[in-house]
């Protein structure tokens, strides 16, 4: 079938033609088909895709649903043909109409079965449908063969078009092989040609090839001849030239050989001649490689040829080790010279001091190294060396870094300044930075182990100097503060304010531990390169600085109060009560949350991961406040007694038998209540207020008798006078069974009055105590009733509760009347009268 009979079918192809059965079955191939034909068989197939669709002769043809045609919905359904062609129900064409109502599937009214009876459809449509519905079926049928003839027009279009160019190939494919075919002929009669000419070659040499190759040996050996008589000459001339590796070479190719003749006198000869030669050589070698001077390239081109000639290698080894030493030794000395002079400053700076010593030493040493592992480590397969060689260098490199770590060590030590180590820590990183480069060139020498070590033994060192700094700015600020305190009082001033000196310390303190903080940390940064190691991630951070520096720092701190607690008697007098105030509640501020703060700052920034044990905050908060309470505790005795030696002094100093009739509150007693005023204000400052009892309406106005149990005696025998018969001592006695115990030096609580408390405890003790001393006359008894009162007026207010007072006050009364001689007490209008007055 020519092309225009392909061509002229395809217009004739309309849905008549297709629905009439004038042909029986229609086949249409994938890409893989290469032809089309539409002969007049009784059936023509169809392949799409990967199956094939039959339509029997005579029969309806599929519907748009089987061969991918768009549906009444406008959505084409390209599997319907498929499953025509395997036989599977479509849900959607029987939905559309594919089945007529009451039809069975398979039987003679499903238009897509194999046993379709057109007449007897058309039969049954008529009597189940009603004319709208005839002629919606007519409608859809008329489009699905339309949508069939469009379908089946475009698959005979794709499929001739492939079926053209798949002849054109066919037709490409003989024109080649026709030529491929000429050329292996081609190549076959060749081959034989050749093999013919060979087969004549090998005939005619064949009787030759045994004396050709006689004669080859032959050629061979006097060359070989040849070239052994005059190796003296090709030796001698290779020195002149200075070609010493090529005259190795010529020796080195006829050793062997000469050594195997020397038994003949020619050999023997030459051989000699040869080694004064290469002896010679060998001293030129020498003598260039202990000059040095010479590249890199040539000291190995030395070295080869030295060993290619038998040479010692250990003492190749030795002569370039001894070498290299002088120069590194040299520069050790250069880099000693910048230490200075011992107990003085050093001439350069950290950061440069080991930016030189990196850069000269330790360069030059990489260096060395390198060149010795190329020359002899290197050379596995020169007289097995290498083992002896290694450990030579590895001699060579820790005997001269040893005396190079002892010069940094001695530069490090002589950084004493506290403030900021960055210059420190940048050079301890370019440090160990370098010694890792050489680590790597030698890993079997101890280098980086010791570096290491010393990058530890300097940070270690630098946290002692800051605990040693901030234990020593703790000082200073405790001698700011006296001084600010004898200063008003040198100068006749008023004292300064307590609560701005502890504000002032305590922020100092804090921002100095902070400052070390930031200072320290730098041994930490992510750019440091040391600072990855384990020792830095954990012990540095945990042990060094958060138990070395910061808990050392806070225990300093409560050391240096139980310092000021531990002087007593005369030496206590040194330390300003004031300071033992102030430290107090500085300790008491440390343990309510300075502490946490500070230790919490310490976690967060260096991040303690180490598992060791540390102090727990609890432990410290505890020691802090024990250190509060020891030096709260040590204020109130060292005011205390400060107002007893007054009364101590005012009570010893008198006579009491002889003197006359009061007529004014003593000035010891003003003294003492104005001291007291003083105190309280003072203690205010850093203290709250506290608890007192309720007091009664009458605390100003108490009275005392001349007998302790003038109070009982007001109160139930008030028509009592001294003349009375009445044991007082008895009275005495059984009023204090039935009176609470005063503990005088109890603790002392964190608030003002329980302060205030203690203090005019043991003032009142030691002026009972006083007393007891002491023979009184009839003014003296009197005196000491005016001062009692006077002490009432004021003291009550000062303290938690004011029968505390009133009860001590009482003993000293009653003391007093037990040792008066003629005890007559004066009148308390009269008392009243002079306590205003005074």
């Amino acid at each position: 079938m020519n092309v225009l009979n392909k061509t002229s079918l395809i217009p004739e192809m309309t849905s008549s033609s297709l629905a009439g059965g004038g042909c029986s079955q229609q086949n249409v191939t994938d890409p893989e088909v290469t032809s089309v034909s539409f002969p007049p068989s009784k059936q023509t197939c169809v392949a799409l895709g990967r199956g094939r669709m039959s339509v029997p002769q005579g029969g309806p043809l599929p519907g748009p649903a089987e061969l991918g045609s768009e549906p009444p919905g406008g959505k084409r359904r390209p599997h319907g043909m498929l499953k025509l062609y395997y036989g599977l129900p479509d849900p959607a064409a029987e939905a559309r109409g594919g089945l007529a109502p009451g039809g069975d599937p398979g039987g003679p009214t499903d238009i897509n079965g194999a046993h379709f009876d057109p007449e007897v459809f058309l039969t049954k449509l008529r009597k189940e449908c009603s004319l709208a519905q005839l002629m919606d079926c007519e409608t859809d049928m008329v489009k699905q063969i339309r949508a069939l003839d469009s379908d089946m027009q475009t698959l005979v279009y794709e499929n001739y078009n492939k079926f053209i160019s798949a002849t054109d190939t066919i037709r490409k494919m003989k024109n080649d092989f026709k030529k491929m075919e000429d050329e292996m002929d081609c190549l076959a009669a060749n081959m034989a040609v050749i093999t013919e000419f060979s087969a004549r070659i090998s005939s005619t040499l064949q009787d030759q090839h045994e004396q050709i190759t006689k004669l080859s040996g032959v050629h061979t050996l006097l060359r070989k001849l040849q070239f052994l008589f005059e190796l003296p000459a090709r030796l001698t001339k290779c020195v002149e030239l200075e070609a010493y590796g090529q005259a190795v070479r010529y020796y080195s190719k006829a050793r062997s050989i000469l050594h195997q003749y020397q038994h003949m006198p020619s050999f023997q000869g030459i051989q000699d001649d040869c080694q004064k030669i290469m002896a010679n050589l060998a001293q030129k070698l020498r003598e260039k490689f202990r000059d040095g001077g010479s590249g890199a390239k040539d000291l190995a081109e030395c070295v080869e040829l030295l060993l290619q000639l038998d040479e010692p290698a250990e003492e190749l080894c030795d002569e370039f080790l001894s070498h290299a030493r002088c120069r590194l030794e040299a520069e050790l000395e250069a880099l000693e010279a910048e230490l200075g002079q011992p107990g003085g400053a050093p001439i350069t700076d950290i950061l440069e001091f080991i930016d030189r010593g990196c850069n000269i030493f330790v360069s030059n040493m990489c260096l060395v190294i390198a060149s010795y592992q190329e020359l002899f480590v290197s050379r596995e397969g020169v007289q097995g060396i290498t083992r002896m060689a290694q450990d030579k260098l590895v001699a060579f490199v820790n005997s001269l870094m040893e005396t190079y770590f002892s010069l940094v060590e001695r530069r490090i030590q002589l950084e004493k300044g506290v403030g900021d180590n960055s210059l420190l820590v940048r050079a301890l990183d370019r440090f160990h930075r370098r010694l890792q480069a050489l680590a790597k060139l030698l890993p079997a020498s101890n280098v980086a182990a010791e570096g290491t070590e010393i990058v530890v033994r300097a940070a270690k060192e630098r946290i002692r100097q800051y605990l040693l700094a901030l234990q020593s700015f703790y000082q200073d600020c405790l001698t700011d503060v006296r001084q600010s305190l004898a200063a008003p009082r040198l100068a006749g001033k008023e004292s300064p304010n307590l609560a701005e000196l502890l504000g002032t310390i305590s922020a100092s303190v804090l921002n100095q531990i902070k400052s070390v903080l930031t200072y320290v940390h730098l041994f930490t940064a992510k750019d440091i390169t040391f600072s990855n190691k384990p020792y830095f991630k954990g012990e540095f951070c945990s042990q060094g600085v958060r138990e070395g520096l910061i808990v050392g720092f806070i225990k300093s701190i409560c050391q240096t109060a139980r310092q000021f607690c531990e002087t007593t008697g005369d030496k206590g007098g040194s330390t300003p009560p004031a300071l033992l105030l102030l430290l107090s509640r500085l300790c008491l501020d440390y343990e309510t949350s300075t502490i946490s703060y500070i230790l919490t700052l310490t976690d967060e920034q260096f991040l303690v991961q180490d598992r060791s044990p540390i102090t727990p905050v609890t432990s410290l908060c505890a020691e802090a406040r024990e250190a509060a309470q020891r030096l709260l505790n040590h204020y109130v005795k060292v005011q205390g007694l400060i107002i007893s030696q007054m009364l101590r002094k005012s009570v010893e100093t008198r006579d009491w038998v002889n003197t006359i009739e009061p007529r004014n509150v003593r000035a010891v007693m003003k003294r003492v209540v104005e001291d007291t005023t003083s105190i309280d204000v003072q203690v205010g400052l850093l203290y709250e207020e506290g608890v007192r009892k309720a007091q009664s309406s009458d605390s100003s106005k108490r009275t005392f008798s001349v007998y302790s149990s003038s109070r009982q005696q007001s109160r139930y025998a008030p028509s009592y006078t001294p003349s009375a018969p009445l044991d007082t001592n008895l009275l005495s006695n059984i009023q204090k069974l039935f009176s609470e115990r005063i503990d005088i030096f109890s603790p002392v609580e964190f608030n003002k009055v329980s302060v205030l408390t203690g203090i005019i405890k043991i003032s009142l003790k030691t002026f009972l105590e006083c007393v007891r001393l002491r023979t009184f006359g009839r003014y003296g008894l009197q005196q000491i009733q005016v001062d009692c009162y006077y002490l009432q007026l004021y003291l009550w207010r000062f303290v938690c509760d004011e029968n505390l007072v009133h009860f001590l006050l009482d003993e000293i009364m009653g003391s007093t009347a037990h040792r008066c001689l003629d005890p007559v007490p004066m009148e308390q209008s009269v008392i009243e009268v002079i306590c205003e007055r005074g």
